[in-house]
């Protein structure tokens, strides 16, 4: 498993919202969440690159997209991380949270350096402060299941 996160309780400190160390292994353990954002009460759905550091998730997004443009109106989102195996054998986590874009300084440099070790992607196309923020997503409530 590729750990984020130093720890269970470095993942989850000082959070609205309490994860179960089995929760957490799973958020850890994937890549891909559905991000939802809304703007004139018109709701966006798309598929993001994310990881999960100190009890929240970050991806990142470029300037132009139709998320970020939502977020900086609207900063409330939800996602979902779900696994479907079969009918029978289903998991997710949903999260309602508040978005805040990080778009340089230590945060940034923090951030990108856990997306550079996690995905080959940011390897093959890298891009500095400036060019492409970090939302980064502070959980405010959340459910479960199959966890």
């Amino acid at each position: 498993m590729n750990y984020i996160s130093d720890s269970h309780s470095d993942a989850n400190r000082d959070l609205t919202v309490n994860f179960t160390n089995d929760e957490i292994d799973f958020l850890i353990a994937q890549e891909v969440c559905r991000l939802a954002t809304a703007n004139n009460n018109f709701p966006h759905v798309t598929p993001v690159s994310y990881i999960f550091v100190k009890g929240k998730l970050a991806f990142a997004t470029d300037y132009d997209t139709r998320k970020y443009k939502n977020i900086v109106k609207n900063k409330n989102v939800a996602i979902v991380i779900d696994t479907y195996d079969s009918s029978t054998i289903n998991r997710a986590v949903v999260i309602e949270g508040d978005a805040e874009i990080v778009e340089n300084g230590v945060e940034f440099e923090g951030l990108y350096g856990k997306f550079y070790k996690k995905f080959e992607w940011v390897r093959r196309e890298p891009w500095n402060a400036g060019e492409a923020p970090f939302v980064l997503v502070t959980p405010m409530r959340k459910m479960s299941w199959g966890i």
